[in-house]
């Protein structure tokens, strides 16, 4: 079973940035890799996903701002952050999709505090 680490999160300032990473305990070349975000009382959203052949996407409250990208020989997958408001404050959660075998998984969530 691969494992997914996330790291990077913490408490910024409004306008700073952070840079999230997604760190697999194994190859996720062929993997699609999705961030998502979960805010006190809203529902779970998807941020954005890179493919495993580096097609991007992006929320319409990311474009602009957030950039995703991956290193498949460190097997790791990076959102970089920039101009963060505190509507940006959320739990961060990178997950792996092979559609292959249809299968998930998940990391354990790094958590974004935007505040002044």
């Amino acid at each position: 079973q691969i494992q997914l680490v996330e790291s990077g999160g913490g408490l910024v300032q409004p306008g700073g940035s952070l840079r999230l990473s997604c760190a697999a305990s194994a190859s996720i070349d062929s993997g699609s890799v999705r961030w998502y975000r979960q805010a006190p009382g809203k529902e779970r959203e998807l941020v954005s996903f890179i493919t495993d052949r580096h097609i991007t996407y992006y929320a319409d409250f990311a474009k602009g701002r957030f950039t995703i990208s991956r290193d498949n020989a460190k097997n790791t997958v990076y959102l970089q952050m920039n101009s963060l408001t505190s509507e940006d404050t959320a739990t961060y959660v990178c997950n792996v999709y092979w559609i292959q075998t249809d299968h998930n998984i998940w990391g354990q969530g790094t958590l974004v505090t935007v505040s002044s």
